[in-house]
């Protein structure tokens, strides 16, 4: 049972447990965990058939197994799958093939050159019996029908047979695997039409099918396939074009399988380009790859299947005897340790404990729990509120991040990037989609800072740069370096990102302010292995956007800065020998990233509208000749060296491997080039403030992006707020006076009189009552 645990609890971490065929899934039911898959058709059959009839001698192999070299032998081959009918099936088959004897020779009338071998995984001795009292009844000489059974090396016994018939009629999901084994041995086969057989196999071109309800055609079929006690020519002919076609038999199911497999399972980055469809596969690629089998010759791999086996079974032996003799010992020294009374008492204890833990939870349901108003409640939460903030422990990465001047940030769509992120304090993951997102990673969920990005159609459409905008978003509650910085992932998995190095450098850089207000970048463009022809940056945008590159940024800026003239609005980017930052890895002053991120919201907001409509409506955008879900997100990619060079930000590349730093682009070949005016902070924060102001003041009501991609600020925020709270005040102090002014006005009853008590005269006994009226 200990070993079962352990084999259930190794099932039960795999996301996916993948099988070749139908029935391991049923011999592994108990470790089931709702997690298999089964992905049918593999290149072992022929790679095990090939291999055999290299290394081997038919002749051989016929003398092992006690054989004559002149006997015919049919091997009668069934389902995987062990069932009732098997036997009845073998009978149909058994009677089928008695006509046959009278086309073979034989020495005696108890000795026939015919020889049936059975296969199959049934080592029953009552099956067998029964096969033998079967093979009498219906007059077959003794010895010419044998059963055997299969041990993980039928091929061998295959590869003796002269023809394999196959004998169980049950509908199966997938080509059986001893047929193609069959088939890649060149034997010829013949089996009945059943659906999955029908499928693979035509009748008469690369085997033979005979109708399951009309078992006697299959008596004609051998005897056109026997001719003079061995094969006729045309069946010869129809297993050489079985071979041919089981080389490479169920490629394509095995691609759809692993394609829907990866599909189903992998949560891919948004910012790769989408899979193709598996239909889209050229015909002459859905072959196996024999060509990497080629240099594999050790015959130590032709029956590895049984190797795994005996492998599995050392293993457990291993497993067995360790976890016996720990417990053993275990054993003898508890045995040792506690006397049998001392286990009684320790058992009355247990129970005990367990009877009252068992009326005390009973208890406390019948128990009246007291309940208070909304009000204790609010007050409760409050306070544990307060008590959590106050006891939360900030773990070591999180207070090395405060005291350095640099935080990267790694941005990452789905569990495919997780192992090329970074784990140490310089660096902090943000997850562009919540589920998925690292298990106990101190990572920025993108989606909660921006409601955006909950929208799967801008996840994609933003793709890393979401993460900009996220960030960006009220910076001060997260981030509070003085520099900031971006490495993708692709960086990681492209082996061109910082090294320990280059880290210390840079960060010595920035905190020394050795270059100013500079755009540090380490992935350039003339290294990226999609610039193989060293295209200058438009070219490089062109080429990784279908060519319109240049007329969706011309667009974008014309809707941007609103110019109505038909002049070219496309900032000059020109070749002097220097490079260009791309996959989103570079490292900014934290001022100048929310300079850089006004800039892109209005940039993003005029591309995202004239492109919007027909990409969403149909999945195409003229960046890209197939559907596209990222669409514009590569022109992005490259937006940041537009802002830097014409903002006048000077551009360092740092050697991610060395952290050698070489300025790019030096001012003096800028001049004459840089559109400084119109990327000034002036410029960009006048425009901001008024698209701020427009969706303010005038709510519109029209589909607008940019609104979603950060705050809404304006100055004119401060003198509403300002006159807000004036007016306020003078509410509050309006009430005030009125209440005062109620107050004093308050009419009051006026008194009916006084009693005044006289003071007494000597000698009178009588006393006056004197009412004086106000």
């Amino acid at each position: 049972m200990q070993l079962i645990s352990d084999w259930k609890q190794a099932f039960s971490r795999a996301t996916v447990v993948v099988f070749p065929n139908y029935v391991l899934p049923m011999m592994y039911s108990t470790l089931d965990f709702g997690n298999y898959f089964v992905i049918p058709g593999s290149p072992s059959e022929a790679w095990e058939a090939n291999i055999l009839t290299s290394s081997r001698n038919v002749h051989e192999l016929r003398v092992e197994k006690g054989y004559a070299s002149e006997d015919f032998i049919i091997a009668i081959v069934g389902s995987q799958f062990t069932y009732t009918g098997s036997l009845l099936e073998d009978a149909l088959i058994l009677k089928a093939l008695v006509p046959l004897f009278a086309a073979f020779p034989s020495d005696s009338s108890t000795h026939s050159h015919m020889k049936i071998v059975i296969l199959n995984g049934n080592s029953t001795i009552m099956f067998k019996n029964s096969l033998e009292d079967i093979a009498l009844n219906l007059g077959y000489p003794k010895g010419s029908v044998e059963q055997i059974i299969i041990d993980k090396d039928e091929s061998s016994f295959l590869s003796m047979a002269d023809i394999v018939v196959y004998g169980s009629f049950l509908e199966e999901q997938s080509f059986p695997p001893i047929l193609i084994k069959a088939m890649c041995l060149g034997k010829p086969v013949i089996a009945p039409d059943l659906l999955m057989i029908r499928k693979y196999v035509n009748d008469r071109v690369n085997g033979y099918l005979f109708p399951k309800e009309n078992i006697g055609l299959l008596t004609e079929t051998l005897f056109q396939v026997i001719s003079g006690g061995k094969l006729s020519r045309s069946a010869q002919n129809i297993a050489l074009v079985g071979k041919e076609n089981a080389t490479n038999l169920m490629v394509s199911e095995a691609i759809e399988g692993y394609a829907s497999l990866l599909e189903n399972v992998l949560q891919l980055p948004s910012e790769i380009s989408s899979p193709k469809a598996v239909a889209e596969i050229p015909e002459h690629m859905k072959d196996w790859q024999w060509i990497l089998f080629k240099d594999l010759t050790d015959l130590k791999y032709m029956n590895g299947t049984s190797n795994g086996y005996r492998i599995l079974d050392k293993l457990e032996e291993q497993w067995y005897r360790i976890h016996m003799d720990n417990s053993s010992n275990s054993t003898k020294i508890i045995d040792q340790v506690f006397s049998p009374a001392d286990w009684e008492e320790e058992k009355l204890i247990e129970m005990e404990n367990m009877m009252r833990r068992l009326a005390e939870e009973e208890l406390k349901d019948r128990t009246d729990q007291p309940r208070g108003t909304w009000e204790d409640v609010y007050k409760s939460t409050k306070k544990a509120d307060r008590a959590k903030n106050e006891l939360h422990e900030r773990d070591d990465r999180e207070l090395e991040r405060t005291g350095q001047p640099l935080c990267i940030y790694e941005p990452y769509f789905g569990e495919g990037a997780w192992p090329f992120l970074h784990n140490i304090s310089l660096y902090r993951g943000i997850g562009l989609s919540t589920k998925g997102r690292r298990q106990s990673a101190d990572d920025i969920d993108a989606s909660s800072r921006l409601p955006l990005l909950n929208d799967p159609y801008y996840q994609h459409v933003l793709g890393e740069y979401g993460a900009f905008f996220a960030i960006a978003n009220r910076i001060d509650r997260i981030h509070k370096n003085a520099w900031i910085g971006f490495q993708s992932w692709r960086v990681s998995a492209m082996k061109v990102s910082l090294s320990k190095k280059a880290e210390s450098l840079l960060l010595d850089s920035v905190q020394a302010r050795k270059h100013g207000d500079a755009l540090y970048f380490w992935a350039r463009m003339d290294k990226d292995k999609r610039n193989t022809l060293q295209h200058d940056f438009w070219s490089f945008c062109d080429a990784i956007n279908s060519g319109n590159c240049r007329f969706a940024v011309s667009e974008a800026l014309r809707r941007m800065y609103n110019i109505k003239h038909d002049i070219d609005s496309l900032p000059p980017m020109p070749a002097d020998g220097d490079s260009w930052s791309v996959m989103h890895s570079w490292v900014l002053p934290s001022k100048s990233f929310l300079e850089f991120v006004m800039f892109s919201r209005m940039f993003v907001d005029a591309l995202d509208s004239q492109m919007y409509d027909e990409h969403h409506r149909s999945g195409y955008c003229y960046l890209s000749l197939t559907k596209d879900r990222q669409c514009y997100s590569r022109v992005l990619e490259l937006l940041v060296n537009v802002w830097a060079y014409h903002s006048a930000r000077r551009m360092v590349y740092v050697n991610p491997e060395t952290g050698a730093m070489l300025e790019q682009h030096k001012f003096k070949s800028r001049r004459g080039h840089m559109w400084v005016r119109w990327f000034s902070f002036a410029t960009l924060k006048s425009m901001d403030e008024d698209l701020a102001e427009e969706y303010d003041s005038d709510n519109p009501n029209r589909r607008w992006l940019w609104p979603s991609t950060g705050e809404v600020f304006w100055q004119g925020l401060y003198e509403r707020e300002r006159n807000m709270r004036q007016q306020e005040r003078e509410k509050r102090k309006k009430q005030s006076r009125e209440k005062i002014q109620r107050i004093k006005n308050r009419t009051h009853q006026k008194a009916i009189g006084k009693y005044v008590k006289p003071p007494p005269e000597e000698g009178d006994s009588n006393t006056t009552v004197t009412v004086i009226s106000q």
